[in-house]
């Protein structure tokens, strides 16, 4: 499917300046459902553009926003260097997360309000934007949420303080939840990994996981730790899911 990927959206957020969203849809009429695409700590790099027109090109409108947009000039992407992971770190604990939050809210909200939405939400995210997807998905309007190796919801440590809430307010996800890690992954081990499930099971959450013999990092399509195939297995399985929950 031809797509559309020239669209930018400066959205307005609470409490802070506006947000840069990168749209993604199929170039034809009609109505899509969202999805809000959550990036790494890179921000919108070539590999999560490539990721979000993938997404789009199979019958979806995507919405990518820059998660440091209090901290970067709109446009900024960070390199795959140490110093663009050192700054991609830092900010990760710099940003309240109380603003991530809100960054969601409004990211959605622009989403619903777009001509080619269809109102059916989900959300999708890597690394950061894992937790980043999971957390939006908190938000009732949100019905499918993909999390690929989602760093942080083990140990409370997203966010200014290094003390985020994303396990206590488990019991309240509505949203379907798809996990996906990789078992070769030092961010989430395995311990990390077994509390996520121990936790998705005691609030009883409508939810599927996945454990791959993969890195972190396997989605992007750049570097040493892309897996191709698996990318493939996975993108496979992120849109049954989808089409499970969004239709």
């Amino acid at each position: 499917m031809i797509l559309r990927s020239d669209e930018i959206q400066d959205v307005a957020v609470s409490g802070s300046g506006p947000m840069r969203m990168h749209m993604f849809r199929p170039a034809i009429e009609g109505r899509f459902p969202g999805i809000l695409l959550f990036s790494e700590i890179y921000q919108v790099t070539a590999p999560i553009r490539r990721l979000a027109a993938m997404i789009a090109g199979n019958g979806y409108l995507v919405a990518v926003p820059e998660v440091y947009h209090e901290y970067e000039l709109p446009g900024t992407v960070l390199a795959y260097d140490p110093a663009g992971t050192d700054r991609g770190n830092a900010l990760k604990i710099a940003k309240p997360v109380a603003a991530f939050d809100a960054d969601a809210e409004a990211g959605l909200s622009a989403l619903l309000a777009h001509p080619a939405c269809n109102g059916r939400l989900g959300t999708f995210g890597v690394c950061l934007g894992g937790h980043l997807a999971y957390r939006a998905a908190l938000d009732p309007r949100v019905s499918a949420a993909a999390c690929f190796y989602p760093t942080d919801i083990h140990s409370g440590t997203l966010g200014e303080g290094r003390s985020d809430d994303s396990l206590a307010r488990m019991a309240a996800l509505k949203a379907a939840t798809m996990f996906v890690f990789g078992r070769q992954d030092p961010h989430v081990p395995f311990a990390g990994r077994e509390t996520i499930r121990a936790r998705l099971e005691e609030v009883g959450a409508n939810y599927e996981w996945h454990e791959l013999n993969a890195q972190h990092a396997f989605l992007r399509d750049e570097g040493p730790r892309y897996d191709p195939a698996l990318f493939l297995q996975a993108m496979t399985l992120t849109f049954e899911f989808y089409r499970r929950a969004l239709a």
